[in-house]
């Protein structure tokens, strides 16, 4: 039974746990006592053969506790007793470093599986990608030279690039040492956290532990203060470099070899447990022993080890057991009796013999590769590739350099069954390089990613992320079952692999729909994929991989929309993501994509002109009909408005068939004389001459812009004559005929709103809603409405004549400031309006400020003051207004000095107060806030002033497509287009011409052109000094 529990530690951070969350540690966790006293006959000091005085002995274990009267030799099982735990928590070493470790104290008979379950989901330790665990070379053993740079060269930076754990004693002597400080040197070196993947475990036997009583805590210890005495040599201290101790207790003390049976099962568990994220890998955690020199103790050790199918490096020349065992593989026929008594010739298969003093450390991962290979093939099934064990360790490793001289050199001939596993796991677990190498390789992605397989991808998103919150609760609401707690068991109990789960349904119809619906969409999962790169382009981008991206975009089509796309997920999400460090990197590879799309846009424009304006707006299957116009708009791409072609094609669309150099005055002049319109003579005309001039001039949308600007204005004076000269009273008396053709202007108006609304595009009621309502325009026009609808209701009545008038004319206000919306066409104008509405933004933190010295003196000046008025009325007016208009010179000296005789209610001895008072208030406001204020808007104005073009090339889209899906003729006079249009698309059903304007496909060319920006891309890289130094380095 493998433990589920076990493998979710990959992928998360390091928390440091509370005594509160290990508390549970001594109810499960147990240590050793030594309770039966056994004299050591060897020994004249009276000791038992634990280690202990027997004064340290129960008195009850003395004697015939056992129903024996004389106990030769001492056995932890029978003569120690279990005690929960005393010494857990975290451990800071006094004088050596700052950073904390874990260690726990436990007994020898500890479940394994309960260890690694805290070690990976409570201690946070990420799940290992392999582990190798060093056996021998402890005690006063000199290490070799050669030795301590295999394990510095070697061992800690093969293991640095895979992801290991390194097992060891975790003491300051040996080869324990060794690989400490190994680990030191390789941390420090590391460019960052993310990059130092070693985890240096220490098992070690408790007894042996030197200044182990400062770790006892019944409560546990975060931290315990470890205090390290170099001078003393009788025992040995932990060593500070390694990330957690696991300290075995038999209940004897000084003996080294407590922890030999713990180690080798827990070993023997890690080796049945799934590598990858969730245990997603496609192979279990690879295991290896590595033997440095060793006693004939550790014989034993071995042969234990190899029975269980575990691999053994043996490093010969290392001296000690090491030597004899590579004598003995190597030169077996002068050994006749070992062959035949010992088990260490039937599996030598499993032995590696490495001779580092001859090759070198350089090679030692690839040693380490061949070493586990070799173990894992005598495992394998016979029909297996023989390859097969080796490609996986190397994807688990994620060590593409070796996959590509090894295996991928064009010896080998690799199929499709061969490598969908692999891939599998490389998706997963974010290994792109791997990705990129199947795909070229023989790995065929539109064989590979069927609809079941990519749900599959969905499912193994990593529990607590944006993701998967978001895909939690899209499945919540696809079924209906809000407020349901899913999890990944959960997801996969949904799988069409499960039984069709009738029993509870006893309408024979009903079972009969239930089943047809699950065949449909078990054979729905087993189709192929129509667009799989842009799928996994999907799927890489929502988990945030960068490089697993990049990669789909550049294998995927319609790469412009596509990076678009990207970058639109990609800062949609970062607005959902609460971590800081996700959110940034979510930006960045949002602009990144951004570029790539200018970039590729700009190699296609260079190509051909007319082609990239058709790209811009050819509405793409895949991603719901849209353009890249759209997407573009949608992601707040700037950048990409703010290019030459795109500007181009908007001023193209902006002037239809009208020649560009039009001044404005011969424009509006054509409105009444028809004749002087000059069009452009793009194409020859299919109508009579003057007609179509005339079509021309109308459907051109600056046209409709200069109309309903002129109408606008129009409406204004309209609507101040009313207000103003011809306002009448409520009927029967009025109103005027004035205010009837200002109500029927107002009527076409919200016609037209409503078109724009509910009768444009090809989205839900709902999705055109969301969308028109998230314009600021379009919550002016509303709010416009609804204030005229009001004030028109109330000005019918006598009662509300002149509340509804006061509301037509703050309505009049709103109308008049939708002007500012109009000249967001102007160059000059435009941005300096972006500028106003980001200065708002300013007044709005700057009146907050204001707000509080307000209040604050306010409340002061009238308490001090004006005590003896308690109206309401006065109070307000005096605690905000007042005190406002101090800030523009209003002050009541007076007042403040108190020479104003004629109330003689107030009191007048405060008045000192008052006015320390409105010096401090006036010095807050006039210096301090004021200058802030004007700061923030030089900040802001400096800031938009600097990309004033790209904002104003940005804003413009807006106006332009507003206004070339609006009928030509302005309100009022609109409503005679929306009859036109009625007739047109409800009753004749004509489609539109300005929707299915420019309608082609450019797949082929736009993908040549993406292929040149790469290759272009790819030879300034190599260009670049960096990697020129990084292939120096290499070689």
């Amino acid at each position: 039974m493998r433990d589920t529990g076990g493998d979710g530690g990959g992928g998360r951070d390091t928390i440091p746990k509370t005594e509160k969350d290990q508390r549970w540690i001594p109810k499960i966790i147990k240590k050793r006592v030594c309770t039966t006293f056994v004299e050591d006959t060897r020994r004249a000091d009276n000791l038992c053969q634990c280690g202990n005085k027997r004064d340290t002995h129960t008195s009850v274990a003395l004697g015939d506790y056992f129903s024996t009267a004389i106990v030769n030799h001492w056995d932890t099982a029978q003569h120690s007793s279990e005690y929960p735990t005393d010494a857990f928590g975290e451990l800071q070493f006094v004088g050596a470093s700052k950073r904390q470790s874990y260690f726990l104290r436990l007994s020898w008979d500890t479940p394994p599986a309960m260890i690694y379950t805290l070690m990976t989901n409570h201690w946070g330790l990420p799940s290992p990608n392999l582990v190798v665990s060093v056996v021998g070379g402890e005690g006063s053993t000199n290490v070799k030279t050669w030795v301590r740079e295999v394990i510095r060269q070697g061992l800690v930076k093969a293991s640095q690039s895979t992801g290991a754990w390194i097992l060891t004693t975790g003491l300051r002597e040996g080869v324990g040492k060794c690989v400490g400080e190994a680990v030191r040197d390789h941390a420090t070196a590391a460019s960052s956290v993310s990059l130092n993947k070693v985890v240096a475990l220490g098992i070690a036997s408790w007894g042996f532990v030197h200044n182990r009583e400062q770790l006892v805590n019944p409560q546990g210890s975060f931290p315990a203060k470890y205090n390290v005495d170099i001078n003393v040599r009788d025992s040995c201290a932990l060593d500070n470099n390694y990330k957690a101790f696991l300290l075995v207790d038999d209940g004897s003390v000084g003996r080294r070899e407590g922890e030999t049976g713990f180690r080798a099962k827990l070993e023997d568990y890690i080796s049945h447990q799934r590598t990858g994220i969730w245990g997603s890998g496609s192979i279990d955690i690879p295991v290896l022993c590595m033997l440095v020199s060793g006693d004939s103790s550790i014989l034993e050790r071995v042969d234990v080890s190899l029975k269980t199918s575990m691999p053994w490096l043996v490093l010969a020349g290392s001296g000690g057991l090491a030597d004899f065992l590579s004598e003995v593989l190597e030169n077996l026929s002068s050994l006749p009796v070992v062959q035949s008594s010992s088990d260490v010739y039937q599996n030598k298969h499993l032995i590696t013999i490495y001779h580092g003093e001859q090759e070198g450390p350089n090679e030692f991962d690839t040693v380490l590769l061949k070493a586990l290979v070799g173990a894992s093939k005598q495992r394998s099934s016979i029909d297996a590739s023989p390859y097969n064990e080796e490609l996986k360790l190397a994807v688990t490793w994620n060590r593409v350099d070796i996959a590509k001289s090894e295996l991928f050199n064009g010896d080998i001939h690799w199929t499709y069954q061969d490598l969908e596993e692999s891939m599998t796991d490389a998706l997963v677990n974010n290994k792109p390089q791997f990705v990129r190498l199947f795909t070229e390789n023989g790995l065929n992605i539109l064989q590979y990613l069927t609809y079941g397989r990519l749900e599959s991808l969905y499912r193994s998103v990593a529990d607590g992320t944006l993701l998967y919150q978001l895909l939690q609760r899209r499945l919540v609401e696809r079924l209906g079952t809000a407020g349901a707690a899913l999890s990944p068991s959960n997801l996969q109990e949904s799988s069409p692999s499960k039984p069709l789960g009738l029993q509870n349904i006893t309408s024979k119809r009903r079972a009969l729909r239930v089943t047809l619906k699950k065949q449909t969409y078990s054979n729905f999962s087993l189709n192929r994929c129509h667009s799989p790169w842009a799928s996994l382009f999907i799927w890489a981008v929502l988990q945030n991989r960068s490089e697993m991206a990049t990669f789909f975009w550049e294998m995927a089509g319609e790469s412009v929309l596509s990076a678009l796309s990207g970058c639109k997920i990609l800062r949609e999400l970062s607005k959902l993501e609460m971590e800081t460090e996700t959110k940034l990197s979510m930006k960045e590879l949002a602009q990144k994509f951004e570029n790539m799309a200018h970039d590729v846009f700009s190699s296609c424009y260079r190509s051909d002109e007319s082609r990239s304006f058709t790209l811009l707006i050819r509405k793409s299957p895949f991603w719901g009909g849209t353009t890249c116009l759209q997407m573009g708009m949608g992601a707040d791409a700037r950048l990409f408005f703010s290019h030459d072609g795109v500007q181009s094609l908007l001023s193209q669309i902006w002037w239809g068939d009208m020649k560009r150099t039009t001044e404005v005055w011969k424009h509006i002049l054509t409105f009444f004389c028809p004749f002087l319109c000059v069009p452009h003579p793009r194409r020859p005309p299919k109508r009579p001459f003057i007609v179509s001039r005339w079509r021309q001039f109308w459907f051109a949308p600056v046209t409709s812009f200069l109309g309903n600007v002129i109408m606008y204005f129009l409406f204004l004076m309209l609507f101040a004559y009313v207000l103003l000269v011809d306002f009448k009273p409520p009927p029967p008396d009025g109103p005027a005929i004035t205010e009837y053709i200002l109500y029927f202007w107002v009527f076409t108006i919200v016609c037209e709103e409503i078109r724009e609304t509910f009768f444009v595009g090809t989205k839900t009621w709902r999705q055109r809603i969301r969308v028109y309502i998230q314009d600021v325009w379009n919550k002016c026009d509303i709010t416009a409405i609804i204030l005229f609808l009001i004030g028109l209701i109330c000005r019918m009545f006598k009662w509300s004549y002149g509340f509804g008038r006061d509301i037509l004319c703050v309505d009049y206000m709103v109308f008049t400031l939708r002007l500012i919306h109009i000249f967001a066409i102007h160059k000059q104008l435009g941005p300096k309006i972006i500028i106003v509405g980001k200065m708002m933004k300013d007044v709005f933190f700057f009146l907050f400020f204001l707000g509080v010295w307000l209040l604050a003196y306010g409340v002061a000046n009238q308490a001090l003051i004006y005590a003896y008025d308690p109206r309401v009325d006065r109070i307000l007016r005096r605690v905000f207004y007042r005190p406002y208009l101090h800030i523009f010179g209003q002050i009541p000296v007076e007042e403040m000095d108190g020479r104003r005789w004629d109330e003689p209610c107030r009191t007048l001895y405060s008045n000192w107060l008052v006015v320390i008072l409105l010096v401090v208030y006036l010095l807050v406001t006039n210096i301090l806030l004021i200058n802030l204020l004007i700061a923030m808007f030089s900040s802001t104005f400096s800031e938009v002033q600097a990309h004033s073009d790209i904002y104003w090339k940005f804003q413009r889209y807006n106006l332009i497509v507003q206004y070339h899906s609006r009928p030509s003729l302005a309100p009022p006079f609109i409503i005679l287009s929306h009859i036109n249009l009625f007739i047109k698309r409800a009753i004749r059903k004509v489609p539109s011409v300005k929707i299915h304007h420019f309608a082609n496909r450019l797949t082929t060319w736009e993908a040549i052109q993406k292929e040149d920006f790469l290759t272009a891309q790819n030879k300034i890289q190599k260009s670049s000094d960096s990697e020129r130094l990084k292939r120096m380095s290499a070689k």
